[in-house]
């Protein structure tokens, strides 16, 4: 007899979406061929282009739950997860991402492994060039490395090169990432007042530090959109800071200290190309430097409002 396959809830979250849902909704048929238990949750974040209404149109059976705000992607998260049974694995996907056939199921093959915690696909870009969504822990030297050098940066920063991973995986991007069943049970929620970016780093560090491993399913393929923190100077700076407070949380004062020192001369270095992106992600390092050192999110993303909501819990 063969093994059950497990239930999967697709937990997705959505933020003035409308534009990639229809081919995002296109893919899941084949996506999950050879699923034969799972449910579509989306969370809308008081989207303004009708993207909970297009949900509900182009796919009648999934679960729709409006938040009530823009409140980021984690709160997003675990609204989905709220509905998540503990049997159930969790596909975790932004609505940018489009899985390519059988992807689900080989997933679920690599979370099979009671060792794995988070399975992870190959993404690769629209233009068909791999992503690289694997990484190595944060550090103030990595951080330094990628500030300096980007993409170069090689062995000394995070990125771990496309393709299989040659050694450990401490985090993954959070825009497609299966937990294993009983994973979300154990470990909980993510942390909401991050609001985006670090998130999932965040958690990746918690599913690790509880035991559980990282791996890429190697048959597992999806194409990811992404790219708009790279032009919204608010997105950039989220980016940015998020570095600062992860280090707080999970290294030390002086590794947090460390790495918003790289993190601002990295900014101030890139000033001369006049984009306001780094203008703005310096001024939010050296405005919320205390709180980002003491391991608070300062939200530069957020609305005020939203930054309250999510600091009162």
């Amino acid at each position: 007899m063969s093994p059950r396959v497990p239930g999967v809830v697709l937990a997705v979250v959505t933020y003035n979406s409308a534009a990639d849902l229809p081919a995002f909704l296109d893919a899941l048929p084949a996506a999950l061929d050879g699923v034969p238990e799972w449910r579509l949750v989306v969370a809308d974040n008081a989207s303004g282009d009708g993207s909970a209404e297009l949900v509900a149109e182009l796919a009648p059976k999934a679960t729709v739950l409006h938040t009530g705000g823009n409140l980021g992607y984690a709160a997003g998260v675990n609204a989905c997860l709220e509905l998540a049974g503990p049997d159930e694995a969790v596909l975790v996907l932004n609505p940018d991402v489009r899985l390519e056939s059988g992807a689900v199921r080989e997933l679920l093959e690599v979370c099979a492994d009671p060792a794995v915690g988070i399975a992870v696909p190959l993404v690769r870009h629209p233009d068909g060039h791999p992503e690289s969504t694997l990484r190595r822990r944060p550090t103030p030297l990595r951080v330094l490395a990628e500030t300096l050098l980007g993409a170069r940066a090689g062995a000394y920063g995070e990125q771990l090169p496309p393709g299989p991973a040659r050694e450990r995986i401490d985090w993954a991007n959070g825009a497609a990432l299966m937990l294993a069943p009983g994973v979300a049970h154990r470990v909980g929620r993510w942390r909401a007042e991050l609001f985006l970016y670090s998130e999932e780093t965040d958690y990746c560090r918690r599913v690790t530090d509880a035991g559980w491993r990282i791996r890429q399913a190697p048959r597992a393929h999806a194409l990811h959109r992404g790219g708009e923190f790279g032009v919204s100077p608010a997105l950039w700076a989220q980016l940015i800071t998020n570095k600062v407070v992860h280090l707080a949380t999970w290294e030390s004062r002086r590794a947090a200290v460390a790495g918003w020192l790289a993190l601002v001369l990295g900014q101030a270095l890139r000033l001369p190309l006049r984009r306001g992106t780094h203008r703005r992600a310096l001024r939010e390092l050296l405005t919320g430097r205390a709180r980002l050192l003491a391991g608070f999110p300062t939200n530069p993303a957020a609305t005020a409002e939203v930054s309250a909501q999510l600091a009162e819990g």
